[in-house]
């Protein structure tokens, strides 16, 4: 077999939040990628937060340790850019090619981002157009395609010739269901069939070019979808995202894996599957033990953090299969409002006494029987013991990454914009509290 093509398809905030997953979102292209591939239930990007999970997916380690710990458009960026799985590809003879978002890299007005990441092309205009145009006259050698999609970012579209009638739409389990909430996923519900539309054009493009069955297609997005305690937060409605894979090898035939598996995954499973050696600064496992079906699962715990989105608010966690402890690192004992995008459901919730309410400085939850973690057992006498190996396993991650919370406070890059916790001016280069 020639080596394989990577079509990597990803979008802004839609969690989990598409028809594969059970949710009554109607996306009916990515239904058939799940049918045709393998979908992976219990997936988790490393960061909740836009440019730290595409970081850490493409380079396959902790934002703490590649450098994006914040968002790249207002000052953040890698440690080292040979990191980016590119780099790695581009020694096994790849061409990459980027069209869409890609949000690891500050944007310029020459658009020659793209540059500094490492592509050798960019594909500038609609990138639904603009992908499948390349797929009908492909390189010779393989490629790494990079699409990303703006949609289901807010702003959300108006709700304009589309079935997604807000009376018959329920708003996601932990918020009020509400006119102005059934409002806002209706208008999310939009967003995602337009994400759907343009990734149909996309692989109808592939299945055209007649390559479809030499190429990796890995779709995903980056964190939760962009509503209160989702996006930016630990809880698993921020950090639980999509991810289907369909392709040569054993990404085929409908398969739905349960396991717990992360964004740092993907690196190592580029490797495996074109039988080449891993970078040494790996963190993820492959996949494809756990796809054959020769091993039930690749992790016991996975570890998640936050430094920096809007404001500063860092914070950490570590999950089992049951099991899901975080703690805050910044002292603070109510919402950091910025970091929640505006919009109906944060407006809800605002005119209620969100602002005010207290936020834990430790949280643990029992996830089978607390699955939408409103039930923190930290005080609780018969968790304690649960509690400490959590703390204790947490500590450990901390120590071996050197993660620079242990030090203190983490200070953003000279010239890095960053708004005030309790505001909402961005101001420069600024000192966390």
């Amino acid at each position: 077999m020639n080596k394989p093509n990577i079509l990597y398809i990803h979008s802004h905030d839609t969690g989990r939040y598409i028809q594969p997953y059970g949710y009554a979102v109607a996306t009916p292209r990515l239904q058939h990628l799940a049918e045709e591939g393998v979908m992976f239930r219990q997936n988790f990007c490393v960061n909740p937060t836009c440019s730290p999970s595409r970081a850490s997916l493409l380079t396959g380690s902790y934002p703490h340790e590649n450098g994006m710990i914040g968002l790249a458009h207002r000052g953040f960026s890698l440690n080292n850019y040979e990191q980016h799985v590119i780099r790695t590809l581009r020694k096994e003879g790849y061409t990459s090619v980027l069209t869409g978002t890609q949000h690891i890299a500050a944007p310029t007005a020459d658009k020659t981002a793209w540059q500094v990441i490492g592509y050798d092309r960019y594909l500038d205009g609609a990138e639904h157009e603009q992908a499948a145009s390349f797929l009908e006259n492909p390189p010779r050698e393989p490629f790494f395609l990079s699409v990303g999609f703006f949609e289901t970012h807010r702003e959300f579209p108006e709700l304009i010739d589309t079935p997604d009638d807000p009376r018959y739409c329920l708003p996601p389990a932990h918020l009020p269901d509400t006119p102005s909430t059934r409002q806002d996923i209706a208008r999310f519900k939009a967003s995602a069939r337009i994400l759907d539309y343009k990734v149909g054009v996309v692989l109808d493009a592939l299945e055209r070019s007649g390559m479809a069955e030499n190429t990796l297609v890995i779709c995903t997005t980056d964190h939760g979808i962009a509503f209160p305690r989702m996006k930016c937060n630990l809880h698993d409605s921020g950090i639980g995202t999509m991810l289907i894979m369909r392709g040569p090898g054993v990404f085929t035939g409908g398969k739905v894996i349960d396991s717990m598996t992360s964004h740092l995954d993907v690196f190592p499973t580029i490797c495996d599957l074109l039988n080449i050696n891993s970078p040494p600064w790996l963190r993820g496992t492959s996949l494809l033990p756990l796809v054959r079906g020769e091993i039930g699962e690749i992790h016991d715990q996975l570890f998640f953090e936050v430094n920096y989105h809007a404001a500063y608010e860092p914070m950490r966690a570590v999950r089992t299969k049951r099991w899901k402890y975080i703690k805050r690192f910044d002292g603070r004992s109510t919402p950091v409002l910025p970091n929640c995008d505006d919009g109906e459901s944060k407006s809800v919730l605002l005119e209620h006494g969100w602002g005010e309410r207290r936020v834990a400085e430790e949280s643990l939850f029992d996830l089978f029987f607390d699955p939408n973690e409103a039930n923190n057992l930290i005080e609780n006498v018969d968790s304690q013991t649960i509690l400490k190996d959590m703390r204790d396993c947490l500590e450990k991650w901390m120590k071996e990454t050197d993660d620079p919370l242990l030090r203190g406070a983490i200070h953003a890059p000279a010239g890095a914009i960053v708004n005030d916790v309790n505001g909402l001016s961005p101001y420069e280069n600024p000192q966390p509290v």
